[in-house]
């Protein structure tokens, strides 16, 4: 499998040094996408470059092509036709990355095989405040469907995020704290759609106004679900009911800016595991999280010579997580935490640009109830970080480094404390005007989550004992990465091949043993080596008055293995996939094919997974009803051949898998 997608995206870029100039398409035409939120949506030809958004969770501001580490920026019409109800979801179509699945309103993503407490979830640049890492069957509390831009980092991101980020980083830009002033007094957009399905019914809206030197924001989502069919008929407790919004605005002036936000989410929605048996008089296992978030982020331009800018952040979450079975509470997870960051930029000095700041953390986590199998627990985090950029004429050098403490607390427990340090070196290279090789090799070290550390007991959501690993070390991540990117005016080609060894990778393995009528589940400790490869290929075959039409090729696979030569769990598989996508004038739309490989190199005790194709399509169309007024109609068909699909990286795969076939239908407003 590893073969055959690099020889799939080596050949993508061989075809394209054959062909080369002799290719004369037509130029594109200049036609003005609809408004969104005061700015301008993709149109067609702005579609294809989406690696000149800039990425804003950098401190040193760049494009999403000038970075030397992998990364992915979704934005615009792009964003609005991945959006799904998980963030997992959502990004899980990118080369890189996966999603794990909890029911349709369930899913973190997965970068490279890694998840959980090794993805970062971030809005805005700040930790997500949830306990979505504490187990699978916890949801995240983000919107996607209020994101206008979601980035993601591929690869260690330890150096800006903190320890915990050893996988990757995915954040969610919202604009719920304003840092420039909108282009119009008053802008916004509104979606509503359904979903035969699962009978969805969603609406969301949001709102940007401003005043002189004042910007306010407000927005809210509302997601209604039943259970959802699948393939063979309905999935028993799937359901899913989502509330949340926000109200934020800021001060914005020469000098800076400084604002504030207020969020409320709530979340209600059952387990497809364990659907209940009226009969024996057995309720199905529900659950319901609430959280309060406050947000303050402000800026300096120019504060004092030799900096640039200074940008902090402060946020304070309150959150609740209860689970049910039937009308009996089960267990209570408790979570504040405060977190906050400081980053200054560095005037350049002798060629050099960079940025420096500091991080810190106070999280106490508790579970409540006779199945609260992990102890209360403060965890504090404390973390500084510097890097350095220098460009030359053909050459380019990132240089990083961040120090961190942390300690976890359990009560009536032993404290543990760690000393996580990570680096990293990015050299690009210009090989010619089209080529471009990137080298990054990053050390990168991880303390143990509470989870992992302090569990013992039963947890109903995921039917299993777990048991933690109280004596667990820091783990140790090494890994070296070459990419090549290919850019012409009518192809664009990007191929990445990578190695990433473990010292002390924490894992949690099936034991085969059983307490309590539940399969135990250990936390456990050993070397291991990920190796992957990753490719995509954007043909842009016609730019001219009849439409634009694209072609993407794309594929990944990773494989993880002990040193001991033992598999690891819930490692995704390999795909490949194809897009064809076509627009002109008023009109978007495309057709796609994923084909998910089989997933045999399974652990012990872990069940494989058969290999599966999912079709999908879209279609919309774009109307002007005033200068500052656009409405979209569109529809989307999921799985539209009705297969039978299982993620391999699902703690419930062989009870509930994916939607079956199901076409949604929607309206969005542009004002």
């Amino acid at each position: 499998m590893n073969k055959t997608l690099l020889a799939l995206a080596v050949g993508t870029l061989l075809g394209a040094v054959a062909a080369g100039e002799a290719r004369a398409d037509a130029a594109p035409a200049d036609a003005a996408g609809p408004a969104e939120d005061g700015g301008t949506r993709n149109s067609p030809q702005e579609a294809h470059k989406l690696d000149e958004v800039e990425v804003t969770a950098l401190p040193i501001k760049q494009t999403a092509d000038e970075v030397i580490a992998p990364v992915t920026v979704l934005t615009g019409a792009a964003l609005d036709d991945a959006k799904a109800g998980t963030i997992g979801e959502t990004v899980a179509k990118q080369p890189g990355v996966q999603t794990t699945y909890f029911g349709p309103g369930v899913g973190r993503p997965v970068i490279r095989g890694l998840d959980g407490a090794r993805v970062g979830v971030l809005s805005n640049g700040a930790s997500s405040g949830d306990v979505s890492t504490v187990s699978q069957d916890h949801a995240v509390a983000i919107e996607p469907f209020l994101a206008d831009q979601i980035e993601v980092l591929k690869g260690p991101a330890t150096l800006l995020f903190g320890s915990g980020a050893i996988g990757g980083v995915v954040n969610v830009v919202d604009g719920r704290i304003p840092d420039k002033l909108p282009d119009r007094a008053f802008s916004g957009r509104a979606e509503l759609r359904g979903n035969d399905g699962a009978n969805e019914r969603t609406g969301m809206a949001r709102v940007d106004i401003g005043a002189g030197s004042f910007a306010l924001h407000a927005d809210g989502t509302y997601r209604d679900t039943d259970d959802y069919d699948g393939p063979d008929g309905k999935i028993k407790n799937s359901f899913l009911t989502t509330k949340s919004g926000s109200f934020g605005g800021s001060w914005i002036g020469d000098a800076g800016f400084i604002g504030l936000a207020v969020s409320r989410f709530l979340d209600h929605y059952g387990n497809p595991a364990e659907p209940g048996d009226p009969a024996e008089g057995e309720g199905p296992v529900t659950l319901q999280l609430a959280q309060t978030r406050y947000d303050v982020k402000g800026g300096l331009n120019n504060p004092f010579n030799g900096v640039d800018a200074i940008r902090f952040n402060f946020s304070h979450t309150d959150y609740s997580h209860t689970e049910f079975e039937g009308d009996e509470i089960g267990t209570v997870f408790l979570s504040k935490s405060n977190e906050g960051r400081v980053e200054l930029v560095q005037s350049e000095l002798a060629g050099w640009r960079g940025a420096f700041g500091m991080q810190f953390l106070r999280r106490d986590f508790q579970a409540i109830g006779e199945e609260a199998f992990v102890p209360q627990t403060l965890t504090r985090g404390y973390g500084v970080f510097a890097m350095e950029q220098r460009e030359w004429d053909r050459f380019k050098l990132d240089l990083g480094a961040r120090a961190d403490k942390q300690s976890s607390d359990p009560v009536d427990g032993v404290k543990r404390s760690f000393s996580p340090f990570s680096a990293s070196i990015g050299l690009a290279f210009k090989l010619a005007d089209d080529w471009h090789l990137n080298l990054n090799a990053d050390r990168a070290q991880r303390a143990p989550a509470e989870e992992e550390l302090f569990a013992n007991g039963p947890h109903v959501a995921t039917e299993s004992f777990e048991i933690g690993l109280p004596d667990a070390t820091k783990e140790t991540s090494n890994q070296l990465e070459i990419g090549l990117h290919y850019h012409s005016d009518w192809l664009e080609a990007k191929l990445s091949a990578y190695q990433n060894k473990f010292k002390d990778y924490i894992y949690l393995v099936d034991t085969g043993e059983v307490e309590d009528d539940l399969p135990v589940r250990q936390w456990s400790q050993g070397d291991a080596k990920f190796r992957g490869y990753e490719g995509e290929a954007l043909f842009k075959l016609s730019e001219g008055a009849t439409g634009h039409y694209d072609l993407r090729l794309w594929g990944d696979t990773v494989r993880a293995k002990l040193d001991d030569g033992g598999n690891l769990p819930r490692i995704a598989p390999g795909r490949v996939g194809v897009d064809l996508k076509w627009s002109a004038d008023a009109w978007r739309a495309s057709v796609g094919a994923a084909r998910y490989m089989k997933q045999d190199k399974t652990a012990q005790f872990e069940t494989p997974t058969d290999g599966f194709t999912l079709v999908n399509a879209h279609v919309s169309y774009t109307f002007d009803t005033t200068d500052t007024t656009s409405w979209e109609l569109f529809a989307d068909g999921t799985n539209l051949t009705n297969q039978t699909a299982r993620l391999a990286t699902s703690y419930i795969k062989d009870k509930a898998p994916l939607p079956g076939r199901a076409v949604a239908f929607g309206v969005r407003a542009f004002f």
